[in-house]
């Protein structure tokens, strides 16, 4: 019975460099074997193609080498690297319906309109605001029914610092417009708490964080600090490491020059605040009986 395991596969006649037997075991004999260290005949072949396309290769960098450096005369200034493409900008938006109605409304009131990725802003005068923002709620054409936000921008260089930003959306339309207005230091602003009552609490951030005031607010006090505290922190000249000032001697209790200096070196390595009993005192004032700062009527 012959054995299934013998196989007698007969190599490919035209193999080059490989001598095919005549007999049916399938083993070459030791002369069609190649020296160690050299490549049979397929393998010595892809070998040589791969060199002469690494030697073409080379030959081609070399000229194109050649080409330029002949082509640049010398001490010639190198190319301009090309800048990168620049983002979206905004763009006049006089001709914007809306625009044109609140012109047409209130000659003046509207300095500057520009559009950005679809969002229509509005600069309007201080001394109009009120009346522009209560034609923007009745009006059946905008219908802005929803102060979604009030915030502030302070630019401490400008001749008139404050820019007070009011974003507005319309429910029934979803439609959104910004309004702007630009206030000199210590200038005050009409308050649109009677227009939008959601106005409360956002402008009496505004008021704590940046010092700007609301004529008629309602109850125009400070909503995050407490009341006697010294300046406005959201202001690009507040200074931003741990400040002194009366309140802090008031309120926080006495330390020693040593415990002082402790405190400060633990600072200066930024470790944490409120890490010292003196500091940690400061939550256990807050959290007794004594009152620092009023509650909220």
């Amino acid at each position: 019975m012959a054995d299934t395991n013998d196989k007698s596969e007969k190599p490919a006649a035209d193999a080059p460099g490989i001598t095919v037997p005549d007999d049916a075991s399938g083993t070459p004999p030791a002369s069609a074997i190649p020296p160690a260290g050299e490549l049979a005949g397929a393998d010595a072949e892809k070998a040589a193609m791969v060199e002469q396309a690494k030697s073409r290769v080379a030959a081609v960098k070399e000229s194109l080498a050649e080409t330029t450096a002949a082509a640049t005369p010398p001490g010639a200034p190198k190319a301009p690297v090309k800048k990168k493409e620049e983002g979206p900008k905004p763009t006049d938006a006089s001709g914007h319906e809306l625009a044109k109605k609140l012109k047409g409304q209130f000659n003046g009131a509207v300095l500057e309109a520009t559009e950005f990725l679809g969002q229509l802003s509005l600069r309007i005068r201080a001394d109009r605001l009120r009346e522009v923002c209560g034609f923007l709620r009745d009006e059946p054409a905008a219908r802005f029914d929803y102060l979604s936000d009030l915030t502030c921008v302070h630019f401490p260089l400008d001749a008139e610092p404050f820019e007070i930003v009011y974003n507005l959306y319309s429910i029934p339309r979803n439609e959104r417009v910004r309004l702007k207005v630009r206030l000199a230091e210590g200038a005050g602003i009409d308050s649109v708490t009677a227009i939008w009552p959601a106005a409360n609490w956002m402008e009496r951030e505004v008021y704590d964080l940046f010092g700007v005031t609301f004529q008629d607010h309602p109850d125009l006090r400070r909503i995050l600090l407490p009341p006697d505290w010294e300046g406005h922190p959201l202001r690009k000249d507040y200074p931003l490491e741990f400040i002194e000032n009366q309140w802090t001697s008031r309120h926080l209790p006495e330390m020693t020059d040593v415990q002082r200096e402790q405190l400060e070196q633990r600072r200066a390595y930024g470790l944490e605040i409120l890490s010292v009993p003196q500091e940690r005192m400061m939550r256990e004032i807050l959290q007794s009986g004594k009152e620092v700062m009023p509650k909220d009527k």
